[in-house]
């Protein structure tokens, strides 16, 4: 049993895990990170009261989630997962004194300031503006998209609160045109997300196999896709995670015009990491910069991924149990 009595209790919910975490202090380090499983627990509450019983803390006096969700009013009802739950509940449920709950990639945005250079990669692009607008977009179990807008004598930054995963997807090429066309058949709106996540890789090969006309393997996930493709060189997978990366290259351009983040574009979320130095020369960069009069605007800017060990999104939703307690 720990010594000292919790104060902060934080919480990445994600459509596959729940990241945990608890501070003694709003400064301190973060102790007893855990991930787990989300489909392993009915609800919000079993998995809090599991990892309080597993690190074996007492309860922290206040709390903070960033979630995989819109966040529009009390009732939390999860996309990409089945959980759903009422804030008040879960306050009164555990005796919270506070409990704050915001967009997972509005936590992220949030703690975007605070990371080091160790926990970032390059790929592309010049110097960072200082005090311009920072995009952030990453493709998981969905697609998150943020950005921290710096308004004059603000260092910290604004979070925006969008859901920009779920714009209309453009095509570029013929190729694209063609895979769009499948997935509208199978969806009707082709969203961002629809092609720029994890079930979105599988959906891309599967209709890639599909124009191909022969053979490929059978798959149901993208580390199966991606594995097909670095590790088999297969064709048809290295066609889809190409595209895969020239989509994401075309959302996180139109997100930096749209913001004017010449103070950068980070990359969040699990995929992007997992592609490694193969990324860098993905048609990722390409399809960023490719914006006819606007390229050489686009060319300066940085693009970074975030290693997503670090849990950045834990120091995010403590940042705004911070910002809420200073507008209160």
């Amino acid at each position: 049993m720990h010594s000292t009595h919790p104060q902060r209790l934080l919480a990445d919910i994600g459509g596959t895990n729940i990241r945990l975490a608890w501070q003694d202090s709003p400064t301190g380090p973060l102790n007893d990170t855990r991930v787990l499983p989300c489909a392993q627990f009915p609800t919000v509450d079993a998995a809090l009261s599991a990892y309080l019983k597993e690190v074996g803390v007492p309860t922290p006096r206040e709390a903070a989630f960033g979630i995989a969700n819109p966040v529009t009013g009390d009732a939390i009802r999860m996309t990409n997962h089945s959980w759903s739950f009422s804030q008040r509940a879960v306050r009164e449920a555990f005796g919270f004194e506070r409990l704050v709950v915001i967009n997972d990639f509005t936590a992220l945005a949030l703690a975007l300031p605070l990371l080091t250079p160790d926990l970032l990669r390059q790929v592309g692009g010049g110097q960072a503006v200082p005090g311009s607008a920072i995009a952030l977009v990453g493709p998981g179990t969905g697609l998150g998209v943020s950005g921290l807008v710096f308004p004059p004598g603000s260092s910290a930054g604004v979070p925006l609160s969008g859901e920009g995963g779920h714009v209309t997807l453009a095509a570029q090429t013929q190729r694209e045109f063609d895979v769009l066309a499948i997935l509208q058949e199978r969806y009707g709106h082709v969203s961002a997300e629809r092609a720029v996540c994890g079930a979105g890789l599988v959906d891309l090969y599967h209709a890639v196999r599909r124009l191909a006309q022969r053979g490929g393997k059978e798959v149901s996930s993208a580390a199966q896709v991606t594995e097909l493709a670095l590790q088999s060189q297969d064709a048809l997978a290295l066609e889809a995670l190409n595209l895969f990366c020239g989509f994401l290259g075309s959302v996180a351009g139109n997100l930096a015009l749209t913001l004017g983040a010449r103070g950068g574009v980070y990359l969040g979320g699990g995929m992007v990491p997992r592609l490694g130095e193969w990324f860098d020369q993905s048609s990722f960069r390409a399809r960023f910069e490719a914006k006819g009069r606007f390229k050489s605007y686009l060319a300066d800017i940085p693009c970074w991924i975030i290693d997503p060990s670090a849990t950045p999104a834990l120091y995010g939703a403590s940042r705004a149990l911070d910002i809420a307690g200073s507008e209160g």
